[in-house]
């Protein structure tokens, strides 16, 4: 029931399943994994039921590559009053990872089609090792930072494509009979918000209370990451060689749905405020409040984002539910909440209030957690089998490029104060609410 991505059709949102043409089986949707593993020799590495769930054996690698990407964020006021760094070269050292992720998630998409998925992700996990190992030493090295943070995006990249397709893979028969319709996009889209919100957690704790906290957080993450690849390399392989693409990686890039109406009309308006909300929320409502907190800032920062990306994290296994009771409507909802907190942002930019800032981090990690779930939900709807790890990294290229977002609002304000470009995002937000709703409701 797979839609064909020259037709243009878009899957009636009124329908009351988990997402908008969401197919009847575990193994149909955006990826048979069941006729890959089907296909699968034993020497492939076809699950055994009495060994587990598969897939657990991939979440921890998938897991500290997450981690990876957000141990950054508590320590940018650290780079900032320790480091002598501007707040604009912080800020870009936050964003700087998008430069990997890209690639990451577009490139390692189409290795793994010719290569498989394992191999691709153990790669991806010996560039964060690297990447750590960057970041530890190059506190005083601005060009050291910004080549462990793009080491650090490859991996995330590498996560969220080919980690999501495994994940995708080894939820549904033969490797798991007993995942439910959903679990495919649920299971990655929890264990990567799991790792963002683990990840500044333990480097914020480290940060705050902690020696050497310009090393110790990248050292702790390299040697947990070395654990978890040792763990996913006895996952089973879910590609087998047969069924590998014999074209060489760059005609992988080229994804025709990318055209397709649910790609265009629903999911690209909404995907870059996926990361955009998490990146308002602990970045730039920190540094709103940063005068009022003194030496504290570092574990209000780290609060926030866990706050944020724990409220992402719980709300994600309702998403099937909010996909029921409003008709395949979920990503409507989040748009919506993302305005709300976009709203809430302008009022705690005018204010300075802490509290308020809490507020708008749990708005806009309920926003992300739907919005991530609920576009991965669509993308898998409308993929077929070879299309999965592909069309998976062009959607989160277009979620993480809101990550971008608070170093575009740092650059702006020596012209622009906070409050007023936060008031100018809360508008487009809403312009793209809109056009999500009018799609959502077109009977096409």
């Amino acid at each position: 029931m797979t839609a064909d991505p020259h037709t243009d059709t878009i899957p009636a949102p009124a329908e009351p399943a988990a997402a908008p043409s969401v197919p009847e089986e575990p193994g149909t949707a955006a990826s048979t994994p069941a006729e890959a593993g089907t296909a699968a020799a034993p020497s492939d590495g076809a699950a055994h039921p009495r060994r587990g769930a598969p897939w657990l054996r991939v979440a921890p690698a998938m897991l500290l590559l997450a981690w990876g990407g957000n141990h950054f964020t508590p320590l940018v006021h650290l780079y900032e009053e320790d480091g002598g760094y501007a707040v604009w070269q912080a800020n870009l050292l936050l964003g700087m990872y998008v430069g990997g992720l890209i690639p990451g998630l577009l490139v390692a998409s189409a290795l793994s089609d010719r290569h498989g998925r394992k191999p691709i992700l153990i790669s991806g996990s010996l560039a964060a090792i690297i990447g750590s190992v960057g970041l530890g030493l190059g506190f005083d090295l601005f060009w050291l930072l910004c080549a462990g943070r793009v080491l650090a995006g490859i991996g995330v990249g590498v996560a969220m494509s080919v980690g999501t397709s495994w994940i995708k893979e080894l939820s549904a028969p033969p490797f798991d009979h007993r995942a439910n319709i959903t679990a495919g996009a649920r299971r990655p889209a929890l264990t990567l918000t799991l790792g963002f919100a683990l990840g500044a957690a333990v480097t914020g704790c480290l940060a705050q209370w902690g020696p050497l906290p310009e090393v110790l957080p990248y050292a702790v993450h390299g040697l947990l990451n070395l654990v978890a690849l040792l763990i996913a390399v006895t996952a089973p392989e879910t590609l087998p060689k047969h069924r590998r693409t014999d074209q060489h990686w760059w005609h992988g890039l080229r994804i025709p749905l990318v055209g397709h109406r649910t790609f265009v009309h629903l999911i690209m308006p909404a995907a870059p405020w996926v990361f955009g909300a998490a990146g308002i929320a602990y970045a730039v409502m920190p540094a709103l409040v940063q005068d009022e907190l003194g030496e504290w800032t570092t574990l209000y920062a780290t609060v926030l984002t866990v706050l944020t990306l724990g409220a992402g994290a719980l709300v994600q296994n309702l998403v099937p539910r909010i996909n029921r009771v409003t008709g395949g409507r979920a990503i409507v909802v989040g748009l919506g909440l993302m305005s709300l907190g976009m709203a809430l942002g302008v009022a705690a930019a005018l204010t300075a209030d802490p509290i308020l800032a809490f507020v708008v981090a749990i708005v806009l990690g309920l926003a992300y957690g739907i919005c991530v779930v609920a576009g991965l939900i669509l993308v898998q709807a409308i993929a077929e089998p070879d299309d999965l790890a592909g069309i998976t990294g062009v959607y989160y290229s277009l979620a993480y490029s809101g990550f971008l977002l608070p170093t575009v609002l740092a650059a702006l304000l020596p012209v622009l104060d906070y409050s007023l470009s936060l008031a100018g995002v809360a508008a487009i937000c809403l312009t793209c609410l809109g056009a999500v709703a009018r799609a959502a409701n077109r009977p096409w």
